[in-house]
């Protein structure tokens, strides 16, 4: 096998192997369930990531037993929220507070953005940034899209 073949093949696997995780997620967007959350966003100080704002998720804490402020959940969309299940095989970490109603994923998200898009995680008052995300079975959210919620109404942003 020339140098030339063996470089194609490779090119080739490589090329198959991208096309498989696009479709993954393309498949997980239209199967999963979808649910927008509020994001509180703060900065990491991590530049060699590239360009994005880290989230913190809330989501409501139910079954936790009382004065639990650290566990293992499993995150499921129920009736248009996102909820934290306890869960003792190794879920997403969480931290709970309000009285164990609410409880906050321990790792953020990061959502990556465009160079030429301003910073969407600074916002005028009045104004709250929020997050769509994917729920998959196992793992952490995948974030897919950014809004902005003003007097009630959830805008998506275009960070084209």
């Amino acid at each position: 096998m020339t140098p030339l073949v063996k470089g194609l093949v490779l090119g080739g696997v490589q090329v198959a192997m991208v096309l498989s995780l696009a479709g993954k997620l393309v498949l997980d967007r239209t199967a999963l369930p979808r649910v927008w959350v509020r994001a509180n966003p703060y900065d990491p100080n991590l530049p060699i990531r590239g360009r994005y704002v880290s989230l913190s998720v809330a989501a409501e804490a139910r079954g936790f037993p009382p004065g639990a402020i650290y566990g293992s959940a499993r995150l499921a969309v129920q009736d248009g929220v996102l909820v934290a299940r306890p869960d003792e095989n190794g879920g997403n970490m969480v931290n709970t507070f309000g009285n164990g109603s609410m409880a906050t994923l321990s790792q953020p998200i990061a959502f990556f953005i465009p160079e030429h898009v301003p910073d969407p995680s600074f916002r005028p008052a009045g104004e709250e940034l929020w997050v769509e995300l994917t729920v998959p079975a196992k793992g952490p959210p995948r974030p897919i899209q950014l809004g902005i919620k003003k007097n009630g109404v959830l805008t998506p942003l275009k960070l084209d």
